[in-house]
């Protein structure tokens, strides 16, 4: 099972999920924002991808943050800031047989589903 997890109104969300259609990938959507986000879910994904790939840095969300937390992040710390404010997750982040992929590259969603 493929699941894409984000935020429905990003623009980046809706080019993967133009490309997933057009290329005929079944998948479920989970919007964070709305659906919640499990602890556990998150910490496995931080675990697997490290914080400073998960948190989106270029965000204003980000850019908010005291800079006493921005510069205390480590991966448990953002766990707790993440589950607070799941629109600094980087996105869209895709689980396709368990492999983990953050953002939207036509050419890695190729890469990905071409098997």
């Amino acid at each position: 099972m493929t699941t894409i997890y984000g935020i429905k109104n990003c623009d980046t969300m809706k080019k993967a999920f133009r490309w997933l259609e057009e290329n005929n990938v079944e998948y479920a959507f989970h919007d964070y924002r709305k659906d919640g986000l499990e602890r556990d879910l998150l910490a496995s994904w931080i675990e697997q991808l490290g914080w400073e790939a998960v948190v989106n840095k270029r965000g204003t969300t980000w850019r908010k943050l005291e800079p006493e937390i921005q510069a205390a992040m480590n991966n448990e710390t953002a766990v707790e800031v993440l589950l607070e404010q799941p629109a600094m997750i980087k996105r869209p982040l895709l689980d396709h047989q368990q492999s983990l992929t953050l953002g939207f590259k036509p050419e890695q969603y190729q890469a990905i589903f071409q098997q």
